[in-house]
């Protein structure tokens, strides 16, 4: 919030200079700080990516081959199938007409399907998983979002893996 030069009750007049130039830097601030939150949010999925990554390379590789990285990416994308399936078997159950966790099951479908084109397409962004330095970079790091600039991410696309 921008620091009132004034007291705020002397701003009588809602078209007064006073009282449009605090709204300009309250909206200014605003914008601000929701452009600050977009980043974060983004740092974080980024972040929890190559967490999910990390956790599931193989402890005595240096380097992966293009058939490791592509299963490794194909285990990635199936990775809610067993939280629909339980979704699936509880709405199976029992007589009701309305889907439980309807909004959680949109949501998952609505991810897998925009991964999976972005993998069949452009490529999905991840460290590269074939370079020596950055398999180093990855282990030794300890999931703090603030190193996340250590990593060289690359696009990886079906076409260009198989």
């Amino acid at each position: 919030m921008p620091k009132a030069k004034g007291n705020i009750d002397k701003l009588k007049h809602p078209n007064s200079r006073k009282t449009l130039n605090l709204a300009k830097q309250m909206k200014k601030s605003e914008k601000r700080d929701q452009k600050k939150l977009g980043t974060h949010i983004k740092q974080n999925m980024t972040g929890e990516k190559i967490l999910w990554f990390k956790e599931r390379i193989p402890e005595n590789c240096t380097v992966l081959t293009k058939q490791q990285v592509l299963e490794l990416i194909q285990t990635y994308l199936a990775r809610f199938d067993e939280e629909l399936e339980q979704i699936m078997l509880k709405n199976s159950v029992g007589q009701r007409k309305t889907r439980q966790h309807a909004s959680r099951e949109d949501i998952i479908n609505i991810t897998k399907k925009r991964e999976l084109d972005e993998f069949e397409t452009c490529g999905m962004e991840m460290p590269d998983l074939m370079d020596q330095s950055q398999m180093e970079v990855l282990r030794n790091w300890n999931g703090e979002l603030r190193f996340l600039q250590n990593f060289k991410l690359k696009r990886f696309a079906k076409k260009h893996l198989i």
